[in-house]
């Protein structure tokens, strides 16, 4: 199974499934609809859930709205924020909508 990691303080919206899309440069675009993947915390590599990948669509930077938003959690003006914080140059972006599979043992 293939690997992706989140910023633990998105651990639990994840599990809570209020967080069901990511929002990636080109670097992770190439994860596959209906692939199954090890969700881990950046910060500590650890392991924290599977989720199985449900689409990824490319976006530009500009055409982020409020559904994006809302599906992240967060507030447009946050989550525009949070992106240029770790892509300073956003233009084309991936959305990888994702669902919780499970939490391991």
């Amino acid at each position: 199974m293939q690997k992706i990691t989140f910023f633990s303080r998105f651990e639990a919206d994840i599990l809570s499934g209020k967080k069901t899309i990511t929002i990636r440069d080109h670097t992770e675009s190439h994860f596959q609809v209906g692939q199954t993947l090890c969700v881990f915390t950046l910060e500590t590599d650890r392991l924290f859930a599977h989720i199985k990948v449900k689409a990824v669509i490319p976006i530009d930077f500009a055409d982020l709205n409020r559904r994006h938003a809302i599906q992240e959690n967060m507030r447009l003006d946050e989550l525009k924020a949070v992106i240029r914080s770790i892509y300073p140059n956003p233009s084309k972006l991936f959305v990888i909508e994702f669902e919780l599979v499970d939490e391991p043992v």
